[in-house]
């Protein structure tokens, strides 16, 4: 199965720790703070690597990190610096915030390499800290904590031309006429189960990329069948063909066809609605007598008002098929030619920010206020409570945090006891 999405985890570098360390040299009674600075943190980067075409890797590797800066260490030495990760993704790859949706980033037209997660800055060492006051610091500060998210990949292809319409009605004969692609091609549902690109090359104009967007059913836009991996690739196409069994072989309505398919497109993006679109009544080369003209009447009829021509073609005969390629390259040059590009939504540096993250405040039977959730986890990790700026860190951010006032708020009194994961401790103003 052609993979054109995938969820993973990924997760940039910690900041090494500063280090805590004094001189001990013979005959200096009391040296100096010499703790190093801790290393930064790799990246997480993504980068367009053009051999791909699918997600397929991903399907396989779920987990992505970069590599932690190193901690400081005395001698005033620096902790090394973590590697970055560079994740390849094929061109076209759409990054999502798993939880939200929103998009991070488009990795196409011309987007080829982007920091996804910044690696944590590194802590610095007691030297930073000595002052006239205070000449010998027994605090260093802790590396700056890692990012990490849980995001959607979607492959939405790069084509200029979408073809739809119901399995069955020769889409993928069209693309094997009109272009250098080889699909396979067999009559029963489905055949096509990747979307198939091909190059169209017209006659004293610059060609355009088309794409064989597999066979659509009613219910599409809900996930029925494949229908949310299919209606992804056709977002980024500027002018749609809508092919039909024009000779309803299989016993179906062409107008009727046509309505759902587009009902369709609107249910799944109703942007879909605004592109250009021709339709090309296919299997003319099998009707008989006058019952060619009978039908394109009714469809013209139907879809002239809306804008919407009807080209009668065969695409096993090639009957007709020039006159569309000329009307699609007409649309073609009739509308911006900006690239379709999903702009971001989620920015991680503002999203993953402390301040934003959640606490929860309750009390427990025994009367122990407990206080949890990622605010307080991820603060716990990078302070050292243990230290004197630590642990007046640790008291101002109770206070801006608002915890002190719900803390409060619920009761608490001089002496009643807080718990916050494995610190525990009694409260007094």
């Amino acid at each position: 199965m052609f993979a054109d999405h995938a969820k993973i985890y990924i997760r940039s570098g910690k900041g090494g720790d500063g280090h805590v360390s004094f001189r001990r040299e013979l005959h200096v009674a009391a040296g100096g703070p010499d703790g190093g600075d801790g290393g930064k943190g790799g990246d997480l980067i993504f980068e367009v690597d053009e051999g791909l075409n699918t997600l397929t890797d991903f399907r396989q590797i779920r987990k992505y990190c970069a590599e932690d800066g190193g901690n400081g260490s005395k001698k005033n030495r620096h902790g090394a610096d973590g590697k970055s990760l560079v994740v390849k993704v094929p061109e076209g790859t759409v990054v999502k915030d798993a939880e939200t949706g929103k998009v991070i980033t488009d990795m196409s037209h011309g987007n080829k390499r982007e920091v996804i997660l910044k690696g944590g800055r590194g802590g610095k060492g007691n030297q930073h800290y000595a002052t006239p006051t205070m000449q010998v610091p027994k605090y260093a500060q802790p590396g700056k904590p890692a990012q990490e998210l849980n995001v959607l990949l979607e492959l939405k292809v790069i084509a200029d031309v979408g073809l739809v319409g119901f399995p069955n009605v020769g889409k993928s004969t069209f693309l094997s006429r009109v272009t250098n692609a080889r699909p396979k091609i067999a009559n029963y549902h489905f055949t096509t189960l990747n979307p198939n690109l091909g190059v169209v090359d017209i006659d004293g104009h610059n060609g355009f990329v088309i794409a064989d967007i597999p066979g659509l059913i009613e219910g599409a836009a809900e996930g029925i069948g494949l229908g949310h991996e299919f209606l992804r690739h056709i977002e980024r196409t500027k002018v749609i063909i809508h092919i039909v069994d024009a000779a309803s072989t299989e016993g179906r309505d062409p107008i009727e066809d046509i309505k759902v398919i587009n009902q369709e497109l609107i249910a799944y993006n109703p942007e879909l609605a605004n592109r250009p679109q021709v339709i090309a009544a296919n299997k003319t080369d099998i009707f008989f007598g006058d019952e060619e003209e009978t039908v394109l009447t009714k469809m013209r009829e139907e879809f002239a008002p809306q804008g919407i021509e009807v080209y009668p073609i065969s695409a096993v005969s090639g009957k007709g098929v020039k006159e569309l390629l000329y009307k699609v390259k007409e649309l073609l040059d009739s509308i911006d030619d900006t690239p379709v590009v999903f702009e971001r939504e989620f920015f991680p540096e503002e999203e993953l920010a402390t301040s934003d993250l959640p606490y929860t405040v309750e009390i427990t039977e025994e009367g122990v206020f407990t206080v949890e959730g990622p605010k307080i986890e991820r603060m716990l990790g990078y302070t050292n409570i243990d230290s004197e700026k630590g642990f007046e860190f640790f008291q101002r951010f109770l206070r801006q945090s608002g915890i002190i006032d719900e803390l409060e708020e619920k009761g608490i009194q001089e002496g009643d006891t807080v718990k916050m994961y494995g610190l525990q401790f009694d409260y007094y103003k």
